[in-house]
């Protein structure tokens, strides 16, 4: 059976954020005037000026405003199988999700439709309850950060599990590549890109740590309608990190969803944890 590390469990959701990032503002560099000076034409003792006629006005492109177009929901359902490839090893597993939004993500992720392990996030606290080994975990999101290296959030989980957004930055920088817009969002090492399609939906995230060479790649695709709103159905996450020994390691994390469903009748969250666990 496969390794249900609790650590690995969460990481196939906030896999990217390896990082803390935010944006940088956008310089708009100026307009140079040209001072256009009137002829003097002398004829004789008589002084003519002859001008030339006004300029027409220079016009300045804009940079674009772009924005993606985020998936509304009240509560959220779906089935979804991980593939986590290594270059030593690959597992799969069936995951589980329902969300409210704002409020509560759950997970239960199994293997052979055996129970492993069940998540839950709320916005202030993590849980996660590994039956196999009769493991419980109870953290802050300041302490799961320091347990995997990056910064992690309630709002950046819910937005990568739905294909919003992460950072929405009113300040990014638009270039235009073909069809799809880049919003290039920096701040010190940190360097993101969010390619955006015409469907205004997030296409490619890219993150790239400069001195450690780190780098993650997401990409949505399939995108599908649900209630009026486009939902990728699948996902592939593409890290480059170094270990511990500075080794790089590649680590592919595919995801593919066989049902979604946008409800507005409240979800279940079951998670229980024997009493014995929760007083060590």
């Amino acid at each position: 059976m496969p390794s249900l590390h609790p650590w690995r469990f969460s990481l196939w959701v906030i896999a990217f954020l390896f990082f803390q990032s935010c944006g940088k503002k956008v310089v708009v560099p100026p307009v140079v005037a040209v001072a256009v000076v009137d002829s003097v034409v002398q004829k004789d003792t008589l002084v003519v000026e002859e001008k030339k006629p006004e300029p027409e006005p220079i016009q300045v492109a804009e940079e674009p405003k772009v924005s993606t177009e985020d998936l509304n929901f009240n509560y959220l359902k779906a089935k979804s199988k991980v593939l986590w490839k290594t270059n030593s090893n690959s597992d799969t597993y069936t995951v589980d999700i329902r969300m409210k939004k704002d409020s509560l993500i759950w997970m239960n992720i199994s293997v052979s439709m055996i129970t492993g392990a069940t998540g839950l996030f709320s916005k202030d606290r993590v849980q996660f309850f590994h039956k196999i080994n009769n493991e419980y975990f109870n953290l802050t999101y300041d302490s799961l950060s320091t347990k995997m290296g990056f910064k992690i959030n309630y709002e950046i989980l819910q937005s990568l599990i739905v294909g919003n957004q992460p950072f929405k930055k009113n300040n990014s920088r638009v270039i235009r590549e073909n069809e799809n817009y880049i919003l290039k969002q920096d701040e010190g090492r940190i360097q993101i890109d969010n390619y955006v399609g015409p469907n205004r939906k997030l296409k490619k995230l890219l993150v790239n740590d400069g001195p450690t060479q780190n780098k993650l790649t997401l990409d949505y695709e399939d995108f599908a309608s649900i209630n009026q709103f486009l939902f990728p159905f699948s996902s592939q996450i593409t890290l480059d990190v170094n270990d511990k020994d500075n080794v790089k390691v590649k680590t592919l994390i595919s995801i593919k969803y066989s049902k979604v469903e946008l409800l507005d009748t409240p979800l279940d969250f079951p998670f229980k944890v024997p009493v014995k666990y929760l007083n060590k």
